[in-house]
C-alpha cells in the first residue's frame, strides 16, 4: 500500500470492481433471513443535493451492516421520473421533457455511484417508461371495475399558472405547492380512488407500526381524522323546490341548543336552487369559485357568506333559524350544511359579529371559570347551560341524550365520520402516465382491455406552456374501439400514483405482470424505508392505501409496505448575505464568502472573496437555492472523496437530526481517515504479526484488545438497535486513538493485538467508508473480500477487567484515585483510601464518622 492516503486513487477502482462483480445484485434465497433497505427514490432534477446524499448514505450504511449480518440484502434505486418540473425544465430549454427526465437520470446515476452506493442496478426502474406505467395503468382497470376508481364532477383546487388540479395536500398556505400561484376552486370532472373505504383500517393498523415515528403516525391520525357524531336534519320552513330539508353532521351535539342559524356550503343544492331566481346568491356563489378547497387555508381566511332569506327548523325545539351561504363550508366535507354555534366555534363566532347574528352561550366550564363570549368563542367541554331539560349535563351525558332525543324523533342517529376524502389522481398536464380510459360518444367510458396497454405517452412532442401535447392531439386522442370512434382520457395520473407502489416493483422489475407474487411476497414487507417527514400525509399514505389495494388483488400477502420507518433530518448551511438595497437580500453562495472564525469556530466576520464588502450573518437554515447556501456534492467529492462525505454526513448528526454542514467538519473527517490509513500503514511496515494468544498477553496488551471489543460491542448496538451512527463513529475514533498510544509493535504478539484492533476498526467502519476500507483490509493481508466479510463479533472473555479504577469522594467531592483488583474486599478498598496521599490531606485532623465503600466503583469517606 502507498504511505499516504489517496482517495481519487482507489475509489473509482473499487466502484469497478463492485460493479464488475454485480457485488450488489441479489436473487431470492430462502435459504438466509431477507432484508430490504430502500431510500425514497428521487426525482431526476439533474443534479444530487446534499439531502439525496444523506439520505441515499444512510440506506447504504444500512444496507451493507445487514449484508455483514449474513442476510441476503435487496438495496434499489430508480426513478420517480414524471411530475411538472420536467415540463417547466422542458420549456425553459426548448427540449422535450422525456429528453430531459433522460438525461438527467444518466447523470445522477453516474453521482451515485462515484458516492460508492450499492444498489442493485439490475432492478431499476424509472417510472415515467411504459415498462412500469403499463402495470399502473392495468391496475386502475381493475379498481374501475370493482368501483374503487370512479369519475365525478368535483369542486378541486385548480393552479391557474401549472394549469392543473391540486390534492388539498398540495396545497400550501393557499398557494400551489410548487409555484405558490394563489389557488383557485373550479368544478371539472375527475377521476378519484375511494381511499375513504379503508380509511378505517389505515387508522386502525397504524398501531401495528411499532417501529415508525410516532410524530408520523400522529400526522395521518390527524388526516383520517376519524370522529364520532350525530348527524341530524333540519327540516326547511318552505320547501326550496324538490328540497324539503337538509342535514348536519356534527362532533358537538352538546352545543346544539345554541343553534342561532346554520350555515350551507355554496354548491349546496338549495344554494344552487335559490340562485336561479336570486342573482346576489349566484354573484356569491361564483365569487367562491376563486377560492381553494383546502380545509386548512379556509380555516384562516376572511369568513363571508349570504343570508338567503329562508328559515329551517331546530330539530329539538322548533325554533326558526335563519340559513345563510357561508364561503367557509365545503360541500365535500360532511354534508355542505353545519349547525352555527357562534358561542362556541370560533369561525361562526367571526361569521355572527361580521353579520351582526345573535350569540348564545350554552357551554359553561366545569371549574365555573368566568368567560366573556362577546370577544371570544368558548370552545371546550364542559356543562350545559341555557339548555332547558339538558342544563347541569357534561358532554358525555348531553351526548348521548342528545341522540336518544333525536333518534326517537326520527330526526338524527349516531354516526362515525371521517376528515380523509377520496383520492382524485386526475391531472391536466401532459407528462404523466395517460388515464387507460375510452370515452365513448354516449358520455359513457370504458376501461382500456389490457391487450392494448400500455396507453403510450407519446414522448417526442414540443411543449408551448399552454396546452397539454395530447389534448392537442387529435390524433393522439381519437381512435377506434369495437368498430366506433372512441376518445382517449387525456388527463394523466397525478405522480404519487407511481411512486405508490414503485418499491414492490422493484422485487420483480422484469415480471410480466404487476407483480410476481412469489418475489413479491419473499421481498416484502420493506424492513427499512427512508425518507422525509414531509411525506407523512402524501406519498406515506397513499402508498399504504396502494399496498392494501394490491393485497386485496392478491399480488402481496402483507398488509403494510414499510416495517420500519427512519424520517432523516434535514442539512442545513450558514448563509450570508449582502444588505438589500430594496426589499429582498442577495444570497451570498458559499464559495463567495470568506469567514473569519474564533477558536470555536464560530463566525465572527464575513466578506466577499471578490469585493471585500462586509457580508451579513443569515442564520443556518437548510440548504436550497433561493437562500444560495447549498454545497454541490461533487466538488466536495473531487476534494476530499466519497467517503470523507460519507463518514461526514454519518458522523455529524443521527440520522433523524437535522445535520449542519461546516467545512471544518469534513476536513476532520478527511483527517481521521487518513489517520486511519497512517495507523494500518505503519502497522504493515513494522512486521509480520504473530500468533494471538490470549494467555501470553501482558497488561497493556490485555488493555488494548479489551478495548477493541468494548468498542465491537458497543458499534454493534448503535448499528443494529439504535441506529446512531455518530456514536458508533466515535467510539471508533477512540479504539484509533488507543491503537496510535499502546500499541506494542516491538513484538509479534503485540503487533497481533494491534492487527485485531485495526482489524475491527475496518471492518465497523466498512458500511460507512467502504472505498478506504475496502483497501486497507486488502493492506492488512486478507485474501477474501471486504464485502463479503461477517460483521466481527465480541469476546465476552476480553472485556473481562483484572482491575479497575476507584473514584475517593471526601464528603461527596472528589479527592483521589486508585487502581484495584475487581474482586478485592471492602476492607482492602476502605484501607488503600484512608491512605491515599491525597485524600489524607481532606481528612487530616477530622474524626471519620463513615466510610461507604461501593465494589468497582466508589469509596466515600464521611469525615469532620
Amino acid at each position: 500500500m502507498k504511505e499516504t492516503y489517496s482517495p481519487a486513487d482507489i475509489e473509482s477502482k473499487i466502484q469497478t470492481f463492485w460493479a464488475e462483480n454485480r457485488c450488489f445484485e441479489v436473487e431470492e434465497d430462502t435459504s438466509k433471513e431477507k432484508y430490504y433497505c430502500l431510500a425514497m427514490f428521487p426525482y431526476p432534477s439533474g443534479r444530487l443535493h446534499m439531502g439525496h446524499v444523506r439520505n441515499y448514505t444512510i440506506t447504504d450504511v444500512i444496507a451493507r451492516f445487514q449484508r455483514m449480518q449474513g442476510k441476503n440484502v435487496l438495496h434499489p434505486m430508480g426513478w420517480d421520473a414524471f411530475g411538472l418540473p420536467a415540463e417547466n425544465a422542458a420549456l425553459k430549454h426548448n427540449t422535450a421533457p422525456a429528453t430531459w427526465t433522460y438525461a438527467n437520470t444518466d447523470y445522477m446515476r453516474r453521482q451515485l455511484n462515484e458516492l460508492g452506493f450499492g444498489f442493485a442496478w439490475s432492478r431499476e426502474l424509472t417510472t415515467c417508461k411504459p415498462d412500469y406505467y403499463k402495470w399502473e395503468q392495468w391496475f386502475f382497470t381493475k379498481l374501475y371495475e370493482k368501483g374503487i376508481a370512479y369519475k365525478k364532477v368535483a369542486a378541486v383546487n385548480w393552479c391557474p399558472h401549472d394549469l392543473t388540479v391540486l390534492a388539498n395536500e398540495q396545497v400550501v398556505e393557499g398557494g400551489c405547492w410548487r409555484c405558490g400561484t394563489i389557488v383557485e376552486r373550479k368544478e371539472i370532472p375527475q377521476w378519484f380512488i375511494r381511499i375513504t373505504d379503508y380509511a378505517d383500517e389505515l387508522l386502525s393498523e397504524l398501531e401495528e407500526l411499532d417501529a415508525w415515528p410516532e410524530k408520523v403516525k400522529t400526522m395521518q391520525r390527524n388526516w383520517i381524522g376519524k370522529s364520532r357524531g350525530i348527524t341530524m336534519r333540519f327540516d326547511l320552513v318552505t320547501p326550496v323546490a324538490a328540497e324539503q330539508s337538509f342535514e348536519v353532521y356534527t362532533t358537538r351535539p352538546d352545543t346544539l341548543m345554541g343553534v342561532t342559524y346554520v350555515s350551507l356550503a355554496a354548491q349546496h343544492p338549495i344554494a344552487l336552487e335559490l340562485a336561479k331566481t336570486d342573482k346576489k346568491i349566484a354573484d356569491f356563489i361564483d365569487a367562491c369559485k376563486q377560492q381553494t378547497v383546502a380545509e386548512a387555508d379556509m380555516a384562516n381566511m376572511e369568513k363571508l357568506g349570504i343570508d338567503t332569506g329562508i328559515k329551517a327548523i331546530h330539530p329539538i325545539t322548533g325554533e326558526r333559524v335563519p340559513v345563510w351561504l357561508a364561503n367557509y363550508v365545503l360541500m365535500d366535507y360532511g354534508s355542505g350544511a353545519v349547525m352555527a354555534v357562534p358561542a362556541h366555534d370560533q369561525r361562526d363566532f367571526e361569521f355572527a359579529q361580521t353579520y351582526q347574528l345573535p350569540i348564545k352561550q350554552v357551554i359553561a366550564p366545569q371549574n365555573n371559570e368566568s368567560i366573556d363570549i362577546e370577544k371570544a368563542a368558548f370552545v371546550e367541554k364542559g356543562i350545559l347551560v341555557n339548555s332547558g331539560e339538558y342544563d347541569g349535563l357534561d358532554f358525555k351525558a348531553a351526548f348521548d341524550a342528545l341522540a336518544q332525543t333525536l333518534e326517537t324523533a326520527g330526526k338524527g342517529r349516531v354516526t362515525i365520520n371521517y376528515r380523509l376524502r377520496d383520492w382524485g389522481v386526475s391531472r391536466q398536464r401532459y407528462w404523466g402516465a395517460p388515464i387507460p380510459i375510452l370515452n365513448l360518444a354516449d358520455g359513457s367510458e370504458i376501461p382500456v382491455p389490457i391487450e392494448r396497454l400500455p396507453v403510450l405517452l407519446p414522448e417526442d412532442v414540443e411543449m408551448d406552456g399552454v396546452q397539454s401535447p395530447i389534448k392537442a392531439d387529435i390524433n393522439w386522442r381519437k381512435t377506434t374501439f369495437a368498430n366506433q370512434e372512441v376518445e382517449r382520457e387525456t388527463d394523466t395520473f397525478d405522480t404519487f400514483m407511481e411512486s405508490s407502489w414503485y418499491y414492490a416493483r422493484y422485487t420483480c422489475p422484469d415480471a410480466e405482470q404487476m407483480l410476481d407474487p412469489e418475489k413479491a411476497n419473499y421481498w416484502l414487507p420493506v424492513d427499512q424505508y427512508v425518507g422525509g417527514i414531509e411525506h407523512a400525509i402524501l406519498h406515506l399514505l397513499y402508498a399504504r392505501f396502494f399496498h392494501k389495494l394490491m393485497r386485496d388483488e392478491g399480488l402481496v400477502k402483507c398488509n403494510e409496505p414499510f416495517k420500519r420507518l427512519l424520517c432523516q433530518g434535514m442539512v442545513n448551511a450558514e448563509t450570508y448575505y449582502r444588505e438589500p438595497k430594496g426589499s429582498q437580500r442577495e444570497y451570498i453562495a458559499p464559495e463567495c464568502v470568506e469567514i473569519e472564525r474564533d477558536e470555536k469556530g464560530k463566525a465572527i466576520k464575513a466578506v466577499h472573496v471578490e469585493t471585500g464588502e462586509p457580508l451579513n450573518f443569515g442564520g443556518v437554515i437548510k440548504m436550497s437555492k433561493s437562500k444560495n447556501n447549498g454545497v454541490d456534492p461533487q466538488s466536495v467529492v473531487s476534494q476530499y472523496g466519497a467517503d470523507t462525505v460519507r463518514l461526514f454526513t454519518m458522523f455529524a448528526a443521527p440520522p433523524e437530526q437535522s445535520l449542519e454542514w461546516t467545512d471544518s467538519g469534513v476536513e476532520g473527517a478527511f483527517r481521521f481517515l487518513k489517520k486511519l490509513w497512517k495507523a494500518v500503514y505503519e502497522h504493515t511496515q513494522a512486521g509480520e504479526p504473530g500468533e494471538l494468544i490470549v494467555g501470553k498477553l501482558d497488561a497493556k496488551q490485555i488493555e488494548l484488545r479489551r478495548k477493541t471489543h468494548e468498542t465491537i460491542k458497543k458499534v454493534s448496538d448503535d448499528f443494529g438497535r439504535r441506529l446512531t451512527y455518530n456514536t458508533a463513529i466515535a467510539a471508533v475514533m477512540e479504539l484509533l486513538n488507543d491503537v496510535n498510544k499502546k500499541a506494542d509493535r516491538n513484538s509479534a504478539l503485540g503487533l497481533a493485538v494491534e492487527h485485531e484492533a485495526l482489524e475491527a476498526a475496518v471492518l465497523m467502519l466498512a458500511p460507512i467508508v467502504p472505498h478506504i476500507t475496502h483497501e486497507l483490509w486488502q493492506a492488512l493481508g486478507n485474501e477474501t473480500q471486504l464485502i463479503d466479510t461477517p460483521w466481527p463479533a465480541f469476546d465476552e472473555n476480553a472485556l473481562v477487567k483484572s482491575s479497575t479504577i476507584i473514584v475517593v469522594q471526601v464528603n461527596g467531592k472528589v479527592r483521589g484515585k486508585f487502581e484495584a483488583a475487581v474482586d478485592a474486599e471492602k476492607s482492602e478498598l476502605e484501607k488503600t483510601a484512608l491512605a491515599n496521599e491525597n485524600v489524607q490531606k481532606f481528612i487530616d485532623g477530622s474524626t471519620v464518622r463513615k466510610v461507604i465503600v461501593i465494589p468497582n466503583k466508589l469509596v466515600n469517606i464521611v469525615a469532620n
